[in-house]
């Protein structure tokens, strides 16, 4: 395994990669995409270690979303055993990918308990206001309360986002050791910082144009229900496409080893 420096405007590429190959292959994506959401929301129903064990078995599904999205590439199609990839390679690879899922499901479990103090109970108290009134209340975007949730909510996620982007592939495709692989994927986002910063804008981007032609859409047509429940698909498919560009990002910040440069179908 060899950690890649890749130029900047590399991170524009690995969005539109995202958006390009999820048209290649809609049907399959929505629909692996869905299994993935509602398996996991099922999960996280389960009374007292729900979310603990949904959180157990992400990072073994987004390994899934990868590897469906390298068979894309490939000129082949995913089918929904795809999803399961990650838990049979074998009892060690399992035991490693479920490994790093309890690392994930007790860092995110401390972030969540740090958040809860932070915010003194706002949240809950916002989101039955939301429940009762269909909406968010009009004084809640100017509550400083709740800007100061979601600086914390950033300043607390992001260190997981840089150490977990890598991990799951690295653990899968390269046999590193769980731990290891937070280190490397950490360092691999650091290394290319600069890519990966043209790489949240551009998702940015996407996000804010595709938001604008759903109200054009809505004010063409003059329907306030175009853009009331057409936001939420738009958000899921925007996010299917985010899932499926970390492919991109992982192929090109390592380079894969002699005998290895396919993950196994």
């Amino acid at each position: 395994m060899k950690l890649n420096i890749v130029p900047a405007r590399v991170g524009i590429q690995w969005a539109f990669c995202g958006v390009r190959t999820f048209f290649k292959q809609p049907l399959a994506f929505t629909g692996l995409f869905f299994m993935f959401m509602a398996g996991l929301s099922l999960l996280a129903q389960i009374p007292y270690a729900g979310d603990l064990l949904a959180m157990t078995l992400a990072p073994a599904a987004f390994v899934g979303l990868m590897n469906a999205t390298n068979l894309v590439e490939q000129g082949r199609f995913p089918m929904p055993d795809t999803l399961l990839v990650a838990l049979r390679q074998g009892p060690g690879r399992t035991r490693a990918i479920l490994t790093l899922g309890v690392l994930l499901a007790l860092g995110m479990a401390l972030a969540d308990g740090i958040l809860m103090w932070i915010d003194g109970g706002y949240m809950a108290q916002l989101q039955a206001a939301i429940t009762a009134q269909g909406n968010i209340p009009s004084d809640a975007l100017k509550d400083p309360r709740l800007v100061r949730f979601l600086l914390a909510a950033i300043l607390l996620h992001l260190p997981f986002s840089l150490l977990f982007w890598h991990a799951p592939a690295l653990v899968h495709w390269n046999a590193v050791a769980p731990v290891k692989s937070l280190f490397f994927s950490s360092l691999a986002v650091l290394k290319n910082a600069r890519a990966f910063a043209l790489y949240a804008l551009s998702w940015l981007l996407i996000y804010l144009v595709a938001n604008w032609a759903l109200f054009a859409l809505a004010m063409l047509f003059g329907s306030a229900d175009i853009a009331k429940f057409g936001l939420l698909p738009m958000l899921l498919l925007i996010w299917a496409m985010f899932c499926i560009s970390a492919w991109f990002t992982y192929r090109d910040c390592f380079a894969q080893p002699a005998g290895n440069a396919e993950p196994p179908a």
